[in-house]
């Protein structure tokens, strides 16, 4: 059974009565332990499709189904903790509380989890430790370079052991050398922990980190193609 299902997805805009459509009809399927990066330009409707994914928005048209269940049959409460505890999420923009270190920054979601505060700083700091940076856990953001931000955000979403991790341009904001070493780190993840990833990326040398690439264009599939040549993800030291 695939984790993630979708089937003929739609989404259409309306804005004071003009509707735009997003997405036209998109199916495709993505196993556990899959790494999966959704390409296209701007405006081809993939971070709306991640946004569906990953139950932040909801499709006007088609199924999806997510762990078995369709859409349909989660509650609002089902949904809240489905993204608390299966999905873990990382943007562009790094979204760390800035007055807050990188161990308060990485309990956050443990907050809403139902787990025992006495495990609280125990998990926090292995999902620090899985992306290097177990040297930086008593510092703030002010005092992290961006590649480093970044980092905390991916410990972040790992912090509740998630089924996915939903990477939405994670590079976006890097400089070259920073953004190889983060998708390194969601490689070997990947590779040596098992962990599902679907990542949004507009660069061809970032999907490349992937097993498989959609390629998107005007809301619809153009492609979706096996990575014959995958990076090796092996500069990136703990």
């Amino acid at each position: 059974m695939a984790l993630l299902d979708c089937r003929n997805l739609e989404k259409v805009y309306v804005n004071d009565g003009l509707a735009t459509p997003a997405l036209g009809g998109v199916s495709f399927k993505a196993e556990s332990g899959e790494f999966v990066a959704i390409m296209g330009p701007s405006g081809s409707g993939k971070s709306t499709l991640l946004h569906i994914l990953g139950f932040l928005d909801a499709p006007t048209g088609g199924e999806y189904f997510f762990d078995g269940k369709t859409d349909q049959d989660y509650s609002a409460e089902d949904i809240a903790h489905t993204r608390n505890k299966k999905m873990g999420f990382v943007f562009q923009a790094f979204n760390l509380l800035s007055r807050t270190t990188v161990l308060e920054n990485v309990k956050l979601p443990l907050l809403y989890s139902g787990r025992k505060e006495s495990e609280w700083d125990e998990l926090a700091r292995k999902a620090v430790e899985d992306v290097g940076l177990i040297h930086r856990i008593e510092h703030e953001p002010s005092q992290l370079s961006g590649g480093e931000k970044q980092r905390v955000a991916i410990a972040r979403a790992l912090v509740n052991e998630p089924q996915i991790i939903f990477a939405d341009e994670p590079t976006g904001n890097l400089d070259s050398k920073s953004g190889q070493v983060i998708m390194e780190i969601l490689q070997k993840l990947n590779e040596e922990k098992g962990h599902t990833i679907l990542l949004i990326t507009h660069e061809t040398y970032t999907a490349e980190h992937a097993q498989r690439i959609i390629t998107m264009k005007d809301g619809m599939i153009e492609s979706d193609r096996k990575v014959d040549h995958r990076f090796k993800a092996d500069h990136f030291k703990k």
